[in-house]
């Protein structure tokens, strides 16, 4: 169809959202939102976390200890397997650390 182009967009917050689109000569392109594989997802959240610890100068150990006072049992070696997507955090835990680093859910997940 002429003036017509497929385009792939991503988003890691909504999955297969389809919309439609402008470019910038007017014509329309069919955009089709998708979810990242899961595993890349887990990456992207344990570099956020790594980010937002290395920011207010918190070793592992020390930010483990913070969680430890707030009743949140997520070790230092736990914490590395986040880091690097090799472990997934449980809702309890996104709180904890929510408080530990003093930052917004939107914060934690950006």
């Amino acid at each position: 169809m002429p003036g017509i182009k497929f385009h792939l967009c991503t988003n890691a917050v909504q999955s297969w959202h389809k919309e439609w689109v402008k470019s910038t000569h007017n014509a329309p392109i069919w955009c089709t939102e998708v979810t990242p594989t899961s595993n890349d997802y887990a990456v992207r959240q344990g570099e956020r976390l790594a980010e937002l610890r290395k920011d207010r100068g918190l070793t592992q150990e020390q930010l483990a200890a913070k969680l430890q006072v707030l009743g949140c049992d997520l070790t230092r070696s736990a914490i590395a397997k986040v880091e690097v997507g090799q472990r997934r955090l449980y809702p309890e835990e996104i709180k904890a650390l929510k408080d530990a680093l003093h930052v917004t859910y939107d914060n934690l997940f950006i």
